[in-house]
């Protein structure tokens, strides 16, 4: 099979991924993007499919005789952020960016494809998955609602995410835990609202509502162990009073990241113990809403060792190291992994901005450090023989 010429790749990736931010799309209205990639898995030559679990799209592409199959994910969708970037490809729609790079997820994961469809150099079938709707958990539940597994089988799964800070061409990943849960509140106070200057004629809920979060952060720092990884984030306060009048009603937002379900689960109950004996205190109703938004990410180990090796295959040895510990920051590719083993990555972004910042872009630089170990990953996992 023709060798393909990598800086010509790496131009075409970087086309297509000034292309993707230019246009960008919040999860689950990714028709734009699905087009776009669909036709591309065509142009290579690969079978595809589209609108799996709404906009999501999977690519196949199979060589040799081998009957084992696994799997690489890309995320397609944007956030509800504007851009203050000033680049020639900035978005172009209104309040919405590629503000956490899955521009450059998806153009790395096409560049895999392409390398793959033109080298071979594997044996068995590899799906190239391409999710929506990662940015709010919801798009990995509908994928596998609409029976990815079912149509489009696999005995593993591989992701990778860019990081800021981490230098272009360095690679981390680590075993077990290595993202964690994510699960939102919402505690709504109910009391007596009245006029501001006569607060003992009624039950106001602010107070009720500072003293609150200030009461939740002990859930982490006296309820659960030093050994475990909690995090409780107040992240919104919301009254119906006006600078003259005491609010009679207070909604208290936020989120809670955890690596464990029994943690989760202890933060869940002494929420609930906390907000209603605070209430109880300040004579105001209290009512507790505790959703599970994404699970744990827990890379498989021996899958961890075969991404090492792939990774140094492509990169220099001392740019790939295990990451020190895992991250608060939770990601959808997780709820691949309640059904299959699997293993999430991190390449470098250089010096960019942070994630989810209205300055962050992805940097061009990692696009063919993707690409090639996708590929690497492909070949190793389906090597013949295995």
């Amino acid at each position: 099979m023709a060798k393909l010429d990598e800086q010509a790749l790496h131009r075409e990736m970087t086309a297509w991924r000034h292309d993707l931010h230019t246009h960008p799309e919040f999860g689950f209205e990714e028709k734009r993007t699905a087009a776009f990639v669909a036709e591309k898995l065509r142009e290579f030559g690969l079978e595809v499919a589209e609108g799996i679990g709404g906009t999501g799209v999977v690519g196949t592409l199979t060589r040799g005789s081998g009957n084992r199959a696994i799997a690489l994910r890309a995320d397609m969708d944007a956030l509800r952020i504007a851009e203050q970037g000033t680049m020639d490809y900035r978005s172009q729609t209104p309040g919405t960016m590629h503000a956490c790079g899955h521009d450059g997820h998806t153009s790395m994961l096409l560049g895999a494809a392409k390398l793959l469809a033109n080298e071979g150099g594997f044996d068995g079938t590899v799906r190239f998955i391409f999710q929506p709707a990662e940015e709010w958990g919801r798009g990995a539940l509908a994928m596998l609602d609409d029976g990815l597994l079912e149509r489009f089988p696999f005995e593993e799964i591989f992701g990778l995410h860019n990081m800021p800070g981490l230098p272009i061409g360095h690679f981390e990943t680590r075993v077990g835990p290595i993202m964690s849960a994510e699960d939102n509140f919402e505690i709504v106070l109910k009391g007596v609202g009245g006029h501001a200057a006569r607060p003992h004629a009624g039950q106001e809920t602010l107070v009720a509502a500072c003293a609150l979060v200030v009461n939740l952060q002990t859930i982490v720092s006296r309820r659960l162990s030093p050994a475990d990884i909690g995090v409780v984030s107040v992240t919104e306060l919301i009254t119906d009073g006006t600078r003259n009048a005491l609010p009679g009603f207070a909604r208290i937002l936020g989120d809670a990241r955890s690596f464990r379900p029994e943690v989760s689960a202890a933060i869940e109950s002494e929420m609930r113990r906390i907000a209603q004996g605070t209430a109880q205190a300040y004579n105001v109703a209290a009512d507790v809403t505790y959703t599970r938004e994404f699970v744990p990410l827990v890379n498989d180990a021996g899958l961890v060792d075969e991404a090492f090796v792939a990774a140094r295959s492509v990169l220099a040895d001392d740019a790939v190291g295990a990451a020190a510990e895992p991250m608060t920051g939770s990601e959808d590719f997780a709820r691949f992994l309640v059904h299959v083993p699997g293993c999430f990555v991190f390449l470098g972004n250089g010096a960019s901005a942070p994630l989810h910042n209205p300055s962050y872009d992805f940097n061009d630089e990692g696009l063919l450090h993707g690409a090639r170990f996708h590929a690497a990953v492909a070949r190793r996992r389906l090597a013949a023989g295995s």
